[in-house]
């Protein structure tokens, strides 16, 4: 009875539920060997040795973003130690960049290697002189990873892949205009002029809310903070809305469907709107799950539609996967959850996978060689990093372990949403990548700065959530933890 109600109410399939059940029986363990046994709080957070390090560190540069110094010698497993010893449960993991904690020990070995050394410390211009087993790493990257598209570009971080990634979308939106003919003398002399024809008017339209990174083109892209934009000048280029759902969903599925239909017609509005300007779409970037922006999701269903609006209008989907790639949502890529018809065209990454890049179909690749480079093109180092990452993950059942560590998590912050209904509302999200609403801004912070200090490191998104970014190896007892810290700070607000 227990296992249908638990289904019913979050939305669990049949084998997301299986695989929690049998986790619950095996108590399979995915710990590092000398974490702590829980937060331990010494200090104020930030304490002397981080105050002081901040002076240091201001006379030169800003430094109005840290939050504390860290020591990432005793750092371990789930564990953030800060210069003052203070030990905090990290939910946060880096703003959701650290698959496996702090010095996994199998990340410990990967250069003790001597050639995995040279790779790291010869960093090579991969664009013009790679390693001979470049094309072999790749490969096995490709084979475990890529979500079903066949070609694969590194970059270094999540903007530039993005930035990168709207390049060959231009670049081949521009070939299929044009055929399979030369560039005309016309437009290779307008474009280093920054006219058309050789420089044409093209746009990439993107969602209200949404974060792509803060490089130019990708800051074109971005809508969810002022402070990210202001004074920045961007392109006219199509913003659409993105669903704002009510919660709990199955009580309000109608108004969620009209949502979806609603910023649907709106999208394809939009397509015809900017034709009009005479700067037409060539393609759409979406993010699975809205991550800075507040974290929201929309639907299977809204996702298969908007890539069938893309393909009627000729145009490109790109999926942003930088926050939600990975294993956080309990399936490697997040829009493995949306059923789509066929793969995005292109789909980028970063964080988790420690160096960024961006996986595509053949057609996104250019005929002509310089077209999308830089100096490094990624990082040999990092891809040896993520192939034991990746090795870690399938060895010790990580994705298993994110959904059951995931559901009890989504179980407790319904439970504490329902006690404490008048500071929380809305739970949502996917395996471990969760959030929920304060009821406002101020509450939201108050709640995070509490958290600290009793030992949880936790980040917001949007105007008023608390979202969790915790590592892949998050456990049962690690959410017990923050689920009873958290149960803290709501009865001392209240």
């Amino acid at each position: 009875m227990w296992s249908r109600a638990l289904r019913s109410n979050l939305k669990l399939s049949k084998s997301e539920a299986c695989i929690f059940f049998k986790n619950k029986i095996r108590g399979a363990s995915t710990c590092v060997e000398g974490e702590p046994e829980g937060p331990v709080v010494k200090t104020d957070i930030p304490g002397p040795k981080s105050k002081q390090l901040l002076q240091e560190l201001g006379s030169l540069q800003q430094v109005g973003t840290i939050q504390l110094f860290a020591n990432y010698d005793k750092s371990i497993g789930n564990y953030l130690v800060d210069a003052d010893d203070n030990i905090l449960l990290d939910t946060y993991t880096q703003i959701s960049s650290l698959p496996l904690g702090y010095n996994h020990p199998e990340l410990l070995k990967v250069f003790n290697d001597q050639h995995n050394m040279k790779c790291l410390i010869n960093r090579p211009a991969l664009g013009v002189f790679p390693g001979e087993d470049w094309p072999k790493r790749l490969n096995g990257i490709l084979s475990e990873i890529s979500p079903k598209l066949p070609n694969i570009t590194t970059m270094m971080c999540g903007s530039c892949s993005n930035e990168n990634a709207f390049k060959n979308i231009f670049i081949a939106y521009q070939r299929k205009k044009r055929g399979d003919v030369d560039f005309s003398e016309e437009e290779k002399s307008s474009c280093v002029l920054n006219q058309p024809p050789g420089a044409p008017k093209l746009s990439i339209m993107s969602f209200k809310n949404a974060f792509h990174g803060r490089t130019l083109g990708s800051l074109s892209t971005t809508h969810s903070k002022y402070i990210h934009k202001i004074d920045i000048p961007s392109f006219d280029w199509p913003i659409a809305t993105f669903p704002q759902y009510k919660y709990p969903l199955e009580d309000n599925q109608r108004e969620n469907e009209e949502q979806d239909k609603k910023c649907l017609s709106e999208v394809e509005e939009l397509f015809e709107k900017y034709e009009k300007k005479g700067i037409p779409v060539a393609g759409i970037i979406v993010e699975p799950i809205q991550s800075e922006g507040g974290d929201n999701e929309a639907s299977p269903q809204f996702f298969q539609q908007l890539q069938k609006i893309a393909k009627k209008n000729n145009a490109y989907l790109l999926i942003d996967e930088v926050q939600t790639g990975g294993g956080c949502t309990g399936k490697f890529w997040c829009h493995e959850h949306f059923n789509l018809e066929t793969p995005p065209d292109i789909v980028t990454f970063s964080k988790k996978m420690q160096l960024g890049g961006y996986f595509h179909t053949a057609e996104m690749t250019p005929r002509q060689p310089a077209r999308v480079f830089n100096t490094w093109m990624g990082d040999p180092g990092k891809l040896i990093i993520l192939q034991t990452v990746l090795r870690v993950i399938k060895e010790q059942k990580l994705l298993d372990n994110v959904l059951h560590t995931g559901t009890l998590l989504k179980i407790g912050l319904l439970e504490l949403e329902k006690e404490f209904c008048y500071l929380l509302n809305s739970t949502r999200g996917r395996g471990t990548f969760l959030a929920v609403n304060a009821t406002d801004s101020k509450l939201r912070d108050e709640i995070l700065t509490k958290l600290k200090a009793k030992g949880i490191q936790s980040g917001g998104c949007g105007s008023n959530s608390v979202r969790l970014r915790p590592a892949l190896i998050f456990q049962e007892h690690h959410a017990n933890i923050f689920l009873d810290k958290f149960r803290q700070v709501l009865k001392e607000i209240n």
